[in-house]
């Protein structure tokens, strides 16, 4: 992604957006204990959240995901990594839709219920994807997938006024983590990027103040 190709960094990326999924998600479990969920800064959070998950599965089901079950055609357990993958990301869409609805008037009880349901099921999902298909992926894509995954990325990533990967993502990212942690995972990316990062995209990010409540 943002013209790199290979396993190491698609794999440093994926775990990167899983565990800024699991952060985001534990601040609005926080926030909807609170019972704060509804506040303007925190719905902010909760929408970014949201299209940060869409692009995630957006760039996998088009790009890496139809790569890997190419690649394992014919056998039979290993397409059912993928479409097992498939089925958990189906069923989180309701959960999605049912935390929308509570937001916008449900009780703290029912907003709790909703962040618990779906916590659950997408912690299921990201584990699926850490231990499954990623690590099928390393196992069977040649260096000529990774190129082809990387170039799809980056089309994605650019569609529509571009940038939405870039600019919206990286930030999100490293938002919170350990420093050396951040410092790993800023190294992988191309100098430009970083700049971009540190000049522009963190700035706006930070100036979004996304969760305050």
């Amino acid at each position: 992604m943002l013209g790199l190709a290979g396993p190491a960094f698609v794999d440093a990326f994926a775990r990167a957006g899983h565990a800024a999924f699991r952060r985001d998600l534990e601040r609005l479990a926080a926030a909807a204990a609170a019972g704060r969920a509804h506040a303007p800064l925190v719905r902010a959070g909760w929408e970014n959240l949201k299209e940060q998950l869409r692009l995630h599965h957006e760039l996998q089901e088009g790009a890496l995901w139809p790569r890997v079950e190419r690649a394992v055609a014919g056998h039979s357990p290993e397409l059912g990594v993928v479409a097992e993958l498939r089925a958990e990301y189906v069923g989180v869409g309701p959960l999605v839709a049912v935390l929308d609805a509570v937001l916008e008037d449900g009780v703290r009880e029912e907003v709790v219920s909703a962040v618990r349901g779906l916590r659950a099921a997408l912690e299921v999902h990201l584990r699926h994807e850490e231990a499954g298909v990623l690590a099928l992926a390393r196992r069977v894509l040649g260096p000529a997938d990774w190129a082809g995954f990387a170039g799809d990325a980056v089309a994605a990533c650019t569609a529509a006024g571009g940038g939405r990967c870039g600019e919206g993502t990286v930030p999100w990212m490293v938002d919170g983590i350990a420093p050396l942690e951040r410092s790993r995972f800023l190294t992988a990316l191309p100098r430009e990027v970083r700049e971009l990062n540190r000049l522009r995209w963190e700035p706006r990010y930070r100036r979004r103040r996304l969760w305050s409540v």
